[in-house]
């Protein structure tokens, strides 16, 4: 056996794939529309401070302060999560609370997961 094929089958043994099958192109198109939307790094800070926040909510009001950029750059990103469905908001008053759309975000962690058990190859 030569280096170069020991090296091939031992990263292959020891690396779980990232999925059971590949994706069909519904389920591609809709993930690739979710990468998309934190593929920015102001969305994915946002979208860590939001999942992180205390009581699983923050106001724009919390998040506004973090970053060197105008509230109306601030709500272009926080509308792109929304649209992505990856958080959700309800007005309060004056404020807009945002929460993380587990099932959403989930999903699209689910993509990274290693599995537990290899792909079965022929």
């Amino acid at each position: 056996m030569t280096a170069a094929t020991l090296e091939s089958s031992t990263a292959a043994a020891c690396c779980a794939p990232i999925a059971r099958e590949p994706l069909g192109e519904g389920d591609a198109a809709e993930l690739a529309a979710l990468l998309k939307a934190v593929a920015d790094p102001v969305r994915l800070r946002l979208l860590s401070m939001i999942g992180s926040h205390a009581g699983g909510e923050a106001c724009v009001c919390d998040l506004t302060d973090a970053f060197d950029l105008t509230a109306p750059t601030i709500s272009h990103h926080l509308k792109v999560l929304r649209t992505a469905e990856l958080i959700s908001g309800e007005r309060r008053g004056t404020w807009v609370y945002y929460r993380i759309v587990p099932e959403t975000v989930a999903r699209l962690g689910a993509l990274f997961a290693p599995l537990a058990e290899p792909a079965h190859r022929p």
